[in-house]
C-alpha cells in the first residue's frame, strides 16, 4: 500500500556555490561543494549537475564520492561564468542510516552573483546556497 511507502526526507545536507581564490591562476572562481551539516556521514554520495537556459544546455556532469564526514565538504566542480548564467541544477543521490536519500538543488538563473554572497559556515567562505 502506499501508506506502507517510506520516502525518507533529505536533512542537512547542502549544495553551495563560493567564491574562493585560485592560487595557481591568482583569480577568484566560483566552485560548487557539497555540504553535510549531519552528525554522521554519508556515503555513496552522487551529484549530477547540469545548467540550462530554454534552448541553451550544458553537458551533463556525474561526480561520484565514497564519504563525505560529518560536518565536511566536498568540492564537486568549477562553475564558469558563462554557465552562471544558466539555471543550474544539482541532483544529489546518498545513503545515510541504511536509507538512500535524495534531493534536487537549484540555482536560478542570475542568482549567483557577488551581491548574493553570505558567508559558509562549515567552509568558511563566502558563496550562496543553493534552493
Amino acid at each position: 500500500m502506499k501508506k506502507d511507502i517510506e520516502i525518507p526526507v533529505a536533512k542537512d545536507v547542502y549544495v553551495a556555490i563560493v567564491h574562493e581564490w585560485n592560487k595557481e591562476f591568482l583569480s577568484k572562481d566560483w566552485n560548487a561543494y557539497i555540504i553535510n551539516n549531519r552528525k554522521t556521514p554519508i556515503e555513496m554520495a552522487i551529484v549530477v549537475s547540469k545548467g540550462y537556459d530554454g534552448d541553451k544546455k550544458t553537458s551533463t556532469m556525474r561526480y561520484a564520492f565514497g564519504l563525505v564526514k560529518a560536518k565536511g565538504y566536498e568540492k564537486i566542480e568549477m562553475v564558469t561564468e558563462d554557465v552562471l548564467g544558466l539555471t543550474n541544477e544539482f541532483y544529489v543521490t546518498y545513503y545515510a542510516d541504511n536509507k538512500l536519500y535524495e534531493k534536487r538543488f537549484v540555482f536560478k538563473k542570475g542568482a549567483v552573483t557577488v551581491n548574493n554572497l553570505v558567508n559558509i559556515p562549515l567552509l568558511e567562505m563566502e558563496g550562496i546556497f543553493a534552493v
